[in-house]
C-alpha cells in the first residue's frame, strides 16, 4: 500500500510540475516552448499566401531580459505598435540563457552576444533583408519608445536602423 501511494505521489508530483513548466512558459513575452523554426516556416507560409507584401520581424529575446521586455511593450502598445502590426508578422523566439536557438539566430547572421533583444527582418521569400549585428535593441530601456519608434520606422521604410 505504501509502494501503491508513494508511486501516485510522485506520478502526482510530476504531473503539477510539468503543468507548472507550461504555464511559467507562457508568462513572459516569449514562449519558452515554443518550436521557433516551426513558427517562422509557419508564418512565412501565411506571409506568402497573403499576397507576399508583408516581411517577418524574427525578434530574439528571453523572458528574464529586461530590455527584450521594454521592446515587446513598446512593439505591442507604443508608438511603434501600428508600424508594426501593419508591417511586419511578428515571430517572437526564445534564446533561454543562450542555450536555445542560438543556431537559429546564428543562421540569420544575428550574433547573440552582442544582445538580447535581436530583430531579423525576413521577407516573404525567406531572404534576410536586415539584421541587428551590433546590438542595436540591445539597450532597449535607453532607447526609450521614442528610439524604438525611429528604429522601426527606417527598418520599415526598407533603411538600415541606426
Amino acid at each position: 500500500m505504501k509502494v501503491i501511494r508513494s508511486s501516485l505521489t510522485i506520478a502526482l508530483a510530476t504531473a503539477l510540475l510539468a503543468i507548472a513548466s507550461v504555464l511559467h512558459a507562457a508568462d513572459g513575452p516569449y514562449n519558452e516552448a515554443a518550436d521557433a523554426r516551426l513558427d517562422i516556416q509557419q508564418a512565412l507560409m501565411q506571409s506568402q499566401t497573403a499576397g507576399g507584401k508583408r516581411p517577418l520581424l524574427l525578434v530574439f529575446g528571453a523572458n528574464w531580459c529586461g530590455d527584450c521586455k521594454v521592446l515587446d511593450i513598446a512593439m505591442k502598445s507604443g508608438a511603434s505598435a501600428a508600424l508594426i502590426a501593419r508591417d511586419f508578422r511578428v515571430v517572437k523566439i526564445d534564446v533561454g540563457r543562450f542555450d536555445k536557438n542560438v543556431d537559429l539566430a546564428d543562421s540569420y547572421g544575428v550574433p547573440l552576444k552582442k544582445g538580447i533583444p535581436a530583430v531579423v527582418i525576413v521577407s516573404p521569400k525567406g531572404e534576410v533583408l536586415y539584421a541587428t549585428r551590433a546590438g542595436e535593441l540591445a539597450d532597449a530601456r535607453g532607447m526609450g519608445d521614442s528610439g524604438i519608434h525611429a528604429f522601426f520606422k527606417q527598418a520599415a521604410a526598407g533603411g538600415k536602423p541606426n
